[in-house]
């Protein structure tokens, strides 16, 4: 390797390769692209959709793991696919569960978005982050990554507030956030049209379809959280564009960041203070 590649980096806006020494991108004008603020594990996550991806679905598997150690005496051991592997309730409530119950008895808002982070079995985490990971590969292709950790933020909140406000007593799930992209997309095909846009549209209605149909065969599902994701979905893609029309900005990728943050401190105090729960009590 020369002096000059060793010098060298991708540009945290528009990935092309310039030399670090680069006052201004030459492509996109991004000012000192070789800035440590600005080539951290931060930015190329944002950069990296598949990065970010697995990142996110690191951060359900680990609390979900969690939430099965917290009170292992009470872990489901039902041979039943659905319940099979499935936390207790004391520890999905110390976690961060949203619903009627969390909000209006103890007044944590703040369960709007860990909620999205807690599952209750196997084969719901397993079926949700399957979900998750193609979904969110589309809408980072289409929208860009930080449009699309915006809608799965503000999609599993207002889901969770559509499902608060129809009384769901207590609700948990990445669902509602997932059906934010699903809203999105929808948005996305209708508006771009042509082939592939009503390709696109026609598979995501079908998506649709599916999930209303399992949510009233099976007992239990949040079909409120689903309905709203998808609606936010919809006027969150709206709102903020595709690349298409409008590449992102920094308005995007600050409130990207906002999201990001506000979700870490959270999923952090939940972390701790239920640990520090089980220890001390």
């Amino acid at each position: 390797m020369t002096q000059h590649q060793r010098q060298s980096i991708l540009c945290p806006n528009c990935r092309k390769l310039i030399s670090v020494s680069e006052p201004r991108c030459p492509y996109c004008d991004t000012a000192r692209p070789g800035s440590i603020w600005k080539n951290n594990i931060w930015t190329r996550g944002f950069n990296n959709p598949s990065l970010l991806i697995r990142a996110i679905i690191s951060i359900n598997i680990g609390i979900y793991i969690l939430s099965l150690l917290l009170y292992p005496e009470a872990l489901g051991l039902s041979m039943h696919p659905l319940t099979f592997l499935s936390p207790s309730d004391n520890s999905l409530l110390l976690l961060g569960a949203t619903g009627t119950i969390p909000i209006d008895r103890f007044h944590r808002w703040w369960t709007l978005i860990s909620a999205g982070f807690l599952h209750g079995g196997i084969l719901h985490i397993f079926f949700n982050m399957a979900a998750f990971r193609q979904l969110a590969l589309l809408v980072s292709r289409e929208y860009g990554a930080y449009r699309m950790i915006i809608v799965y933020t503000l999609g599993g909140v207002i889901g969770f507030w559509v499902s608060y406000i129809a009384g769901v007593h207590l609700t948990i799930g990445a669902s509602a956030g997932v059906c934010g992209l699903v809203g999105a997309l929808l948005y996305y095909g209708k508006s771009r049209g042509g082939v592939y846009g009503r390709t696109l549209y026609k598979q995501i209605s079908g998506w649709v379809v599916f999930l209303f149909i399992f949510g009233f065969l099976v007992p239990g599902i949040n079909n409120w959280g689903h309905g709203g994701g998808i609606l936010a979905g919809i006027i969150l893609g709206f709102v903020f564009g595709y690349q298409e029309k409008k590449k992102e900005n920094l308005v995007h990728k600050s409130l990207a960041g906002v999201c990001a943050a506000v979700t870490v401190l959270i999923l952090a105090w939940a972390v701790i203070t239920s640990v520090l729960y089980r220890l001390v009590g």
